[in-house]
């Protein structure tokens, strides 16, 4: 009898080991590529507000910034004053073309890659992984009794997640203010109640809606899905199951074929379906909830590249080329999708078959919604290049029109707005054009009536001047005139005016 030591150790190890254990699919092009994107676009957001701009020493130096206090929209080099909204509603403008033109071209990739709803699903479901396991060793610790090992992860799972969305919270915050100022008042509790309540509202949301709700929000609660059919046509690139060469599903193919049967490339292992973050099946067709993310093409090459089979089971491809194909398959729908009528006796492809080329896309719909976009965006860009620094606005008194005074004399009341809109001091000249023989004065500057002032004004402000404009009673020539307001920046040569009425009695004429 021998012992333990006499008995030969072979070197082997079970299949299902998790030193050896394969993943269910191998990460392919576009699961790397939703990584890289969901990097971008978390790096962009988390450090945006951090990101410094030197404007000099009259403007705050945080490179992108909503100043709700002072009514400013810093981007960089470009300001955008309360008056110029119309640049961030021609932005909202071009995303809204511009999520046409993708949609119409391939598909739902915005939704696929880059909606806040998906990258933050991707991130934890990153965290879930990394915690509990791959999906097989998820769905056993969801069956499992609870156990400590299950409420550790469970509790450390939550913790990691809410910690992310307070993260998500307290970035959001900082695009509205100084964030290294603000990040220290958050932390110390002096900051503002409103930032405490943002912070808790977004924790919420993202903790909820990320963590918890996933893919249901895309399903139940975004408008999108609705309205993408309209934004489809038969030349749009989406994911597709290929039936024309995967049917009829079979499991053993091998032995279906022996029997004389057919049987198509999917072996119906469910891995599209496993990957799948909507939880849907691609093979039942277009649906609602696809987001287009082609998780389940690298799923279905991983499995087509272990059968030694060509990948594109499932594929991007348009409907034409789709419904070419099938009538290849069913010889012109006389019969059901028969494998052996797309390849020839080699095995090889029938040259029958349509294959996508990127001519397709480029089609009326694509060029009109290319068109209306690079209009907008060259009509903002225009706008911006040649915009007005230095602005002048006048509004006339309402109450009284006029004044007549002791010596005959018609004087009229305006208050003068001078917008310098650079974060420097400007010295900025008035000048009154037109209403013979009249002169004005400025409250506040002790000066001899004139035509013309030099008024300083602060970097990034408005200056409300009062001006009363005063024409002796021979030179009125009717009982409305109109003259001007002229302003100019003798540095910059930056000039502005503004069409201002006089009024005088009807006896004065």
């Amino acid at each position: 009898m021998l012992d333990n030591t006499q008995i030969e150790r072979l070197e082997a190890e079970a299949v299902n080991s998790a030193k050896v254990r394969q993943p269910l699919y191998a990460s392919g092009s576009f699961r790397r590529f939703k990584w890289l994107v969901m990097a971008i676009t978390l790096g962009i957001y988390y450090l945006t507000p951090w990101l410094r701009w030197d404007r000099g020493p009259f403007a705050p130096d945080q490179a992108v910034l909503i100043d709700l206090a002072n009514r400013r929209f810093y981007f960089f080099f470009i300001e955008i004053w309360p008056q110029e909204f119309f640049y961030v509603a021609g932005l909202l403008v071009m995303a809204g073309i511009g999520l046409f033109l993708i949609t119409s071209t391939v598909g739902r990739a915005w939704c696929g890659y880059t909606c806040p709803q998906t990258v933050w699903v991707d991130l934890f479901l990153f965290v879930e992984r990394a915690i509990e396991g791959d999906r097989n060793a998820r769905m056993k610790l969801d069956a499992g009794p609870w156990t400590a090992r299950k409420l550790v992860l469970r509790v450390s799972k939550h913790a990691i997640w809410l910690a992310i969305a307070a993260a998500t919270g307290g970035a959001w915050i900082f695009y509205f203010a100084d964030a290294p100022s603000l990040i220290g008042e958050v932390f110390t509790g002096t900051a503002a109640p409103v930032a405490y309540i943002t912070i808790g509202v977004l924790t919420a949301t993202t903790y909820t809606f990320g963590g918890l709700m996933r893919e249901q929000v895309c399903t139940y609660m975004c408008p999108w899905p609705r309205v993408q059919a309209a934004m489809l046509d038969e030349n749009s690139l989406t994911v597709t199951y290929n039936d024309w060469r995967g049917e009829p599903r079979s499991r053993h193919a091998k032995k279906v074929q022996a029997a004389g049967q057919l049987a198509g490339d999917c072996v119906d292992c469910n891995a599209c379906v496993a990957v799948c973050p909507m939880g849907i099946d691609i093979r039942d067709g277009q649906q609602l909830e696809c987001i287009t993310c082609a998780l389940c093409i690298d799923a279905c090459d991983g499995v087509m590249d272990k059968l030694g089979k060509e990948r594109g089971l499932i594929s991007y491809a348009t409907l034409s080329d789709f419904n070419a194909n099938m009538a290849v398959a069913t010889a012109g729908g006389s019969c059901s999708v028969n494998p052996s009528l797309v390849r020839t006796d080699g095995g090889a492809f029938s040259d029958k078959l349509a294959h996508f080329h990127i001519r397709k896309i480029f089609r009326p719909r694509t060029f009109a919604y290319m068109g209306a976009w690079s209009a907008v965006g060259l009509a903002l860009l225009y706008s911006l290049l040649t915009r007005d620094r230095l602005e002048v606005n006048v509004l006339h008194d309402r109450n009284p029109q006029f004044v007549t005074l002791s010596d005959g004399s018609i004087r009229n009341g305006y208050t003068v707005k001078l917008l310098n809109m650079i974060p420097e001091p400007r010295t900025i000249v008035v000048t009154m054009q037109g209403l013979r023989g009249a002169e004005m004065s400025v409250v506040g500057i002790d000066l001899p009536a004139d035509r013309s002032f030099a008024v300083a004004v602060e970097p990034d402000r408005l200056k409300m001047l009062k001006v009363f404009v005063r024409q002796p009673a021979d030179q009125v020539g009717s009982a409305t005139q109109t003259f001007k307001f002229r302003v100019e920046d003798k540095a910059s040569f930056e000039t502005d005016e503004y069409t201002a009425t006089f009024n005088a009695p009807e006896i004065a004429r």
